[in-house]
């Protein structure tokens, strides 16, 4: 098994998770600036999330691993003061409570340190992928959106993915089928909540 199996095999519900009326309305320009905020404070609470489950991923991942999550982390520390600098041009409150799509995407990955490494590694790729994708597929954006979707569209942070993929692919190439249904089962779980998380911009309340 394999990334690109994966991506393959669910190419439906992988498009449905990365083509997303918000990401294009972003890229026309015609995006609410409720429903834009609404999604960057909810960004910000998911990000704190996922850098914890990065921080987890360590337990787990071998040694020759370490350098390129490491990495990441470095670049999420980065990530959590950029979303703050947004938050405070905005006028948004960070402190506020997570939507339902937002708490749920939390705790499935509270819940993914508890799965066989392999599954950890699929899930990191993938929900990084879906950023880098995400922001690029539209094309080029105009201001104010284009410095989204160049934080996360660019090519350095498209290498990265790309490692990431290789790390994933290699723990993921000998697996028992117990374990490439979970990594199945986990693929498609992300597609759904990345869908439904660009679909809650529109729940605006910031």
């Amino acid at each position: 098994m394999s990334c690109q199996e994966l991506l393959k095999k669910y190419s439906q519900q992988w498009q449905v998770a990365t083509l997303h009326p918000f990401l294009n309305e972003c890229k026309l320009g015609i995006i609410k600036p409720e429903q834009f905020n609404t999604w960057l404070v909810q960004d910000y609470l998911f990000v704190v999330e996922f850098t914890r489950m990065v921080g987890r991923i360590l337990t787990y991942a071998p040694t020759s691993h370490f350098d390129l999550i490491l990495s990441g982390l470095n670049a999420l520390q980065n990530e959590l003061n950029w979303f703050k600098d947004k938050a405070t041009e905005r006028q948004l409150d960070l402190n506020t409570k997570k939507q339902p799509t937002c708490k749920e995407y939390c705790n499935f990955m509270n819940k993914l340190t508890e799965m066989p490494y392999p599954i950890q590694a699929t899930a990191l790729w993938e929900i990084e992928l879906a950023y880098n994708q995400g922001w690029q597929l539209p094309g080029k954006m105009s201001p104010p959106y284009n410095e989204f979707a160049n934080r996360w569209g660019n090519p350095e942070f498209t290498n990265y993915v790309k490692l990431l993929e290789a790390q994933a692919n290699e723990v993921l190439e000998d697996v028992s089928k117990t374990v490439q249904n979970q990594a199945e089962t986990t693929f498609l779980n992300v597609a759904r909540l990345e869908k439904d998380f660009w679909q809650m911009a529109y729940n605006a309340t910031n």
